[in-house]
């Protein structure tokens, strides 16, 4: 669900001298007067929806991976980009291209995350920058998203309708160049795209590519190896996707055995439960959605991460699914340093299926 956008709102609320709001991570629960509202019933429209979205407030681009080696090492990578804007109202128009010219009047910031994990080791980066400038964007078609030298782009291949990309990120003793493959269609989460992110109907736009087959090379700590494996795509965008007593959620993608897949999120609050809401994507791609009595998700054990208590293993159960797995972390320390932090690392499951996938936690 990567609702991550927390994280940029903070970082540069401490970095360029922004108001922070305490409430609803760091004003994401407050009202975004003067932006674009998330409503039912937008139409998706790709490649458009991969470029940015000015007149909103927050968006993100969000990839996952879980690989394995040759040395037969499991492994996992993450690649995010996010974008937020100061303050509505200010044309941006160079936000979504690499410009000739320098624009100081742009409004927008953005941050990228990098991470690369193994059963035993979790390497993270970030990076920031200004929009208008050329440091950082994103534009739909051919897609093209950049922080710096990191970046996620599209590249030729023989069949238009399944794109490949081209995925390259480093930090201080990680880096990897992945190639992704799309091998089927993207899916839109919630009711058609439109995701409901609590009770009070805050929203986002929403849409994954669960099906991209992943080859390449990682390297740590100087050595390279070549890897394979799959990975998952979150595209996302929203000006208020939160309720102002939400405190933290907990995120699943997860990749069956079988060939279906399920995104699922839990929003924690004051209320005794979370606000849970699922996807669950057939083989083919098919979409349904899943709410209340039909979605279980409970923490089962706990590890001291960076001196907090992390929910490592989840017992999830979707009775119309016949569905009842438990989920483990690869690495129990799976903690982004970055000036934000956070729990995100691959995870596997068994039970009544086998699965690979993701699992991100906030708020802890």
């Amino acid at each position: 669900m990567t609702i991550k956008t927390v994280l940029l709102v903070i970082f540069f609320a401490a970095t360029m001298g922004l108001p922070a709001n305490a409430q609803g991570f760091a004003g994401l629960g407050t009202k975004a007067d003067g932006f674009e509202r998330v409503v039912p019933g937008r139409e998706i429209r790709l490649p458009d929806d991969l470029g940015t979205h000015p007149d909103f407030r927050i968006e993100w681009w969000y990839v996952t991976a879980n690989l394995t080696g040759e040395d037969g090492q499991t492994y996992g990578v993450q690649w995010t980009l996010f974008r937020q804007a100061t303050k509505p109202g200010t044309p941006r128009p160079k936000a979504d291209t690499k410009p000739d010219s320098l624009d100081w009047s742009s409004t927008d910031f953005w941050m990228g995350h990098a991470a690369l994990t193994s059963a035993n080791q979790h390497f993270s980066a970030e990076k920031a920058a200004r929009g208008g400038v050329g440091q950082a964007g994103a534009k739909p078609a051919p897609f093209d998203a950049w922080i710096d030298d990191w970046a996620f782009t599209q590249i030729p291949s023989e069949d238009s309708n399944m794109p490949v990309y081209d995925i390259r990120a480093h930090g201080d003793e990680f880096a990897y160049n992945l190639q992704l493959s799309q091998t089927g269609p993207m899916v839109l989460q919630g009711d058609a795209g439109y995701s409901v992110k609590s009770d009070q109907g805050q929203a986002s736009y929403y849409f994954s590519n669960p099906f991209l087959s992943v080859t390449g090379t990682i390297t740590i700590k100087g050595k390279t190896l070549k890897v394979t494996g799959d990975a998952w795509l979150d595209r996302e965008w929203s000006s208020q996707p939160l309720a102002s007593n939400q405190k933290g959620w907990d995120w699943f993608s997860l990749r069956f055995d079988g060939g279906e897949k399920l995104m699922l999120f839990g929003l924690r609050s004051d209320a005794p439960k979370p606000y849970m809401s699922a996807t669950w994507i057939g083989a083919d791609g098919r979409t349904e959605a899943l709410k209340g009595p039909s979605l279980l998700m409970e923490p089962i054990r706990y590890a001291n991460v960076a001196g907090r208590q992390i929910p490592v293993e989840w017992s999830i159960k979707l009775p119309s699914k016949k569905v009842t797995i438990t989920v483990k972390a690869l690495n129990d320390n799976s903690w982004m340093t970055t000036n934000i932090s956070y729990w995100e690392g691959p995870v596997t499951a068994t039970g009544s299926h086998k699965a690979v996938g993701y699992l991100e936690m906030t708020g802890y």
